[in-house]
């Protein structure tokens, strides 16, 4: 018995007829279209690899954070209380008048009765640049300057007042407004960090 020419019953519909031969002309679309996916997928794959190795080898916020903030000095005017940002953290610049300075060297004389005993002379390395952090040591919030009743910054978060060298004269607040690291890279340029 022969090999019947189709698996189709007598009467049902069979495509056989309507298939092209392996090489006509327009089977070639259905080629490029698997060889344009492949090639998508490929390129995706070399993406994906890419962002992989550029991730790898980036430095970690860890790393940018703990870099030196530059301020140029040039700009803040006298009396002026400069806010920059040093390890996502505020920073106050305060150029003080020379009548802030005299009244701070003026307190040096009680110094031992405050609750964070620090000379004016030791919190600043040129008088008339006050380099201080930008958050209150009691919780963190950040002190208006120019205000309180010693003059210097007050905290409106729960009531600490500061002098003008950023010691803390009254309030709950239980140290100082810390001094970072910095240098003076020259005389208008000063390298916190």
């Amino acid at each position: 018995m022969p090999w019947p020419a189709s698996s189709h019953h007598e009467g049902m519909i069979d495509f056989m007829d309507a298939r092209l031969p392996i090489g006509h002309a327009d089977r070639k679309p259905f080629v490029y279209f698997c060889a344009a996916g492949f090639m998508g997928l490929g390129a995706l794959l070399i993406r994906h690899w890419v962002v992989k190795l550029v991730w790898w080898w980036w430095p970690k916020k860890s790393v940018f954070t703990a870099g030196s903030t530059d301020v140029n000095l040039r700009e803040i005017e006298m009396g002026q209380n400069f806010v920059t940002k040093w390890r996502g953290k505020a920073v106050f610049v305060k150029r003080r008048p020379a009548d802030q300075i005299a009244l701070a060297r003026k307190d040096d004389a009680i110094v031992a009765s405050m609750r964070d005993p620090e000379k004016d002379e030791d919190r600043c390395i040129k008088p008339e640049w006050l380099i201080m952090s930008g958050a209150c040591t009691h919780l963190g919030c950040i002190p208006f300057p120019d205000a309180g009743d010693f003059g210097g910054w007050f905290c409106p978060c729960h009531g600490s007042h500061y002098d003008y060298s950023g010691r803390i004269r009254k309030g709950p607040a239980p140290s100082n407004l810390p001094i970072p690291e910095y240098q003076f890279l020259d005389e208008f340029t000063v390298r916190i960090g």
